[in-house]
């Protein structure tokens, strides 16, 4: 079964609380997990950011909206118990409980609701108003990343070969590799050996090096005959670990290759060439930053 979306989840979280116990939010969250069917998998699906879990996402929405409308109230940090309003709402069977039935209390009422890009924020079954209030900002900025990586990776095909070896150099010194700019650039490009196009420090000590591959194509996928080819490659300097970078695409079977020795190969294909770009902010800027708010429990914790 799919994971609820956060109203689907409103009825069900009250109806636990009927007793008029204290709980958690936690307290509710296997049960839930339960009368939904969630497998193990679903339980553990991450928010696009990997900073929660959607379940635990969703189940925390529900209680937000119960409480805006005066259902559940706080007790203490951390837990909660229905209100007086809600065992009322229960004593009259509803169906189901929705923003739009919330709408009916005067709490809710005084509460400014996200404004959702939706015709009708009533229908339960609409995609866009079944994702809580932060699934709808990771998701617009998951949308926003997909389309600069888009972008740049159109504008690294457009440049010289030589603009991408430099983009290669400034990419790995970012990602903490190559000592210092001046010794990346002496490596880079100046082997043309059997197939490697640059050797870059591991660490500033130079401990160990990694050999590397850069092949600028725009639309050829790259096979496992190249990758083979760059194995063999640092077989013959004796290297262990090898990056083939790419402003392309892999093909299966170039993916799945494992060498049958000890050597190490990482593939950046272009989509994930962006990424990293993107992560490691190398050719993007910053336009905008919000930040997303929580309540401070222990700052209305009373001694």
């Amino acid at each position: 079964m799919p994971i609820p979306d956060f109203q689907s989840l409103m009825l069900p979280f009250l109806e636990m609380a009927n007793d008029k116990k204290e709980y958690s939010s936690n307290d509710f969250l296997e049960p839930l997990a339960v009368k939904f069917n969630l497998t193990e998998n679903e339980k553990a699906e991450m928010l696009a950011s990997g900073s929660q879990r959607i379940f635990h996402n969703r189940v925390h929405w529900a209680k937000a909206y119960l409480k805006m409308a005066g259902l559940i109230e706080n007790t203490r940090r951390g837990f909660f118990k229905i209100t007086d309003r809600g065992l009322k709402t229960l004593e009259e069977s509803p169906s189901k409980i929705t923003i739009k039935y919330l709408r009916q209390f005067p709490d809710f009422q005084t509460v400014k609701e996200p404004k959702i890009n939706t015709s009708s924020i009533e229908d339960t079954t609409d995609e866009v108003i079944n994702k809580t209030p932060q699934e709808q900002i990771e998701q617009a900025f998951q949308t926003i990343d997909n389309a600069l990586g888009q972008d740049l990776l159109q504008k690294i095909k457009s440049c010289s070969w030589q603009f991408f070896e430099k983009l290669v150099i400034d990419l790995l010194l970012k990602m903490g590799y190559g000592g210092s700019k001046s010794e990346a650039a002496e490596l880079i490009g100046k082997t043309g050996d059997e197939g490697i196009d640059g050797i870059i420090k591991e660490d500033r000590l130079g401990l160990d090096v990694i050999y590397i591959q850069a092949k600028k194509w725009d639309s050829t996928t790259i096979g496992r005959p190249e990758i083979q080819k760059f194995v063999g490659a640092l077989a013959g300097q004796g290297a262990k670990k090898g990056v083939f970078i790419t402003t392309s695409k892999f093909s299966p079977d170039a993916t799945t290759y494992l060498p049958k020795n000890e050597t190490k190969v990482i593939l950046i294909d272009g989509q994930k060439l962006v990424q990293l770009m993107i992560e490691f902010e190398l050719g993007v800027s910053t336009k905008e930053l919000y930040k997303l708010k929580i309540t401070d429990d222990d700052y209305f914790t009373e001694d």
